[in-house]
């Protein structure tokens, strides 16, 4: 669920930031990681984020502060609240802001994992269609359903296939690191699980070939990248 998504986290606690960002990096996220609600404010306007985790009480600007400016320029974006407190009344005011989740402190990572990927799937699934969508070439790849279409031809695939062709077409034109890739579908870069990469790659090259424009490069010892020549 968690792959190619880049979250905001926002944390003035130096040491939950610290748990926060390792935790949810090692679980396939990419994490920027602000102090203060100043900063998460300057980041919001700078990265492509996916979703914004916001503690409630930081310096400079309060959580819901930031909050409201994010939802003056993106009323979708997924908002989850970081509290140590427990009063309804704060729990009424950030869902009125639009905040998709809240969570009271102290918490378990496994628990903020669970509520983060529950909101993702309804993000994505629902409301943000074009992160799960794409054209490629002649093709349109629909990753919630795991099916490469071509016309009138309908290629079902793997969940893992579905992973990989999504990162390279998030990256499309890019290049995407072999390692990266490794890390976060197979959560493993052994020599097996490589070899096993190779295999869904050449899978996916099988299944393009319906479009001779669609081509999955490989760049000599670093990775891969998408590409479409018309």
């Amino acid at each position: 669920m968690n792959l190619g998504i880049k979250l905001l986290v926002a944390e003035d606690d130096p040491n939950l930031g610290t748990i926060l960002k390792a935790y949810l990096t090692q679980k396939g996220y990419t994490v920027v990681w602000a102090k203060d609600g100043e900063e998460a404010t300057t980041f919001f306007e700078e990265e492509d984020v996916d979703a914004c985790i916001l503690d409630v009480m930081m310096p400079v600007k309060d959580g819901f502060t930031v909050a409201k400016e994010i939802r003056k320029v993106d009323k979708k974006v997924p908002l989850i609240f970081l509290t140590a407190k427990n009063l309804e009344a704060d729990k009424l005011k950030g869902f009125e802001i639009g905040a998709d989740d809240y969570i009271t402190k102290p918490f378990s990572m496994e628990e903020l994992l669970a509520r983060l990927n529950a909101t993702m799937r309804r993000s994505f699934n629902e409301d943000r269609p074009d992160k799960n969508v794409f054209k490629i070439g002649r093709f349109t790849f629909d990753y919630v359903h795991q099916t490469l279409a071509l016309d009138d031809d309908i290629q079902r695939l793997t969940a893992k296939e579905c992973d990989l062709l999504r990162m390279f077409a998030i990256n499309f034109g890019q290049l995407v690191d072999r390692n990266t890739c490794l890390q976060k579908i197979w959560k493993d870069d052994s020599y097996f699980a490589a070899r096993s990469m190779d295999v869904y790659i050449t899978k996916l090259r099988k299944y393009l070939k319906g479009d001779p424009g669609v081509e999955i490069v490989n760049v000599h010892g670093v990775g891969f990248k998408l590409t479409h020549k018309e």
